[in-house]
């Protein structure tokens, strides 16, 4: 059998990338929800050098591996993407001992004696896991991807809690409030790096974010409190990205108000279903929250973890 080669990856490479994650897709959880324009934004991201942090594997024509990686810490945190289709696993190995190499030398270009290097993957993954615990890799969390269905009949605006009230994100300061709730929403969860905001603008695709889709709650007594963050850009379902409450403000019923509010405005645009990701450790009790308001588990990712010196 002849030897994949593994190359850099270039933007023109992006349709077939988006095909090889969706074929992995349809693998792992059943049907293709990988869209092309998200291949492209990583592959034009500005941190990434394709040259050195981006790999295709190509066997007979045919892309059968794809990895990216990604340096959102300026230190020892790497992050890494690894696809490869279940008859190819050496050349997933390849990749690979590729990635883990160059995030090494990335975190010690960033003055680190050492990269700690996260990957995510399905619970089931193409990728022969085998392959990551020979290498010291283990896994270190897990997160669960919900959805649940919406209906314009039954999925209607909700009433907000008394001293409530709901906007929709209009301008640049509302935005920069966005960004500020968010840092202070989630400084304390697992895996968080804190981003300024033009940097936290570039990675949620601030170019293409529909910001009549993103919600601030304000309260009488604190002011804005918590936040929504939703897309409809993808084929599969409607998205929310991010929803977050203050720790003062948590516990009076923003997270599920925004929620509601999410599911009626999805509905009214005639989405059929809705979906999010969530730690299942999380501490704030979303995952409580997601269940309670009817969302269920489509699949689950473990982050994997490794400590390379």
């Amino acid at each position: 059998m002849s030897t994949a080669l593994l190359r850099p990856a270039a933007l023109s490479d992006a349709p077939a990338i988006t095909e090889l994650l969706n074929e992995i897709d349809r693998m792992e959880i059943g049907r293709p929800e990988t869209d092309l324009h998200e291949v492209e934004a990583d592959l034009k991201h500005p941190d990434t050098d394709l040259e050195y942090d981006s790999w295709v594997a190509v066997h007979d024509g045919r892309t059968v591996a794809y990895g990216l990686l990604w340096d959102n810490s300026g230190g020892e945190r790497i992050g890494i993407d690894h696809y490869v289709l279940p008859d190819h696993q050496h050349t997933g190995l390849r990749l690979l001992e590729a990635m883990e190499a160059r995030a090494l030398a990335r975190a010690r270009a960033n003055g680190a004696d050492r990269a700690v290097v996260h990957l995510h993957l399905n619970a089931r993954p193409t990728t022969d896991t085998a392959l990551l615990t020979a290498r010291g890799w283990r896994t270190v969390r897990r997160h669960h991807v919900l959805h649940r269905a919406v209906d314009p009949e039954a999925d209607l605006p909700p009433v907000p809690p008394p001293g409530v009230r709901v906007r929709a994100c209009a301008d640049e300061a509302d935005r920069l409030r966005v960004h500020e709730l968010y840092q202070s929403a989630f400084a304390e969860h697992f895996g968080f790096q804190p981003r300024e905001y033009g940097r936290w603008l570039h990675d949620i695709g601030g170019d293409r974010v529909d910001w009549s889709l993103v919600w601030i709650a304000e309260t009488d007594d604190l002011g804005d409190a918590g936040f929504l963050l939703a897309r409809d850009d993808r084929e599969a379902m409607g998205w929310i990205r991010n929803l977050g409450v203050l720790p003062g403000a948590r516990g009076r019923g923003l997270g599920g108000f925004l929620l509601r509010h999410a599911f009626a405005r999805f509905a009214e645009r005639g989405r059929d279903t809705v979906g999010l990701g969530v730690d299942t450790e999380n501490a704030t009790g979303a995952p409580r929250l997601y269940s309670r308001h009817g969302m269920t588990v489509h699949f689950a990712v473990d982050t994997w973890e490794a400590v390379l010196t």
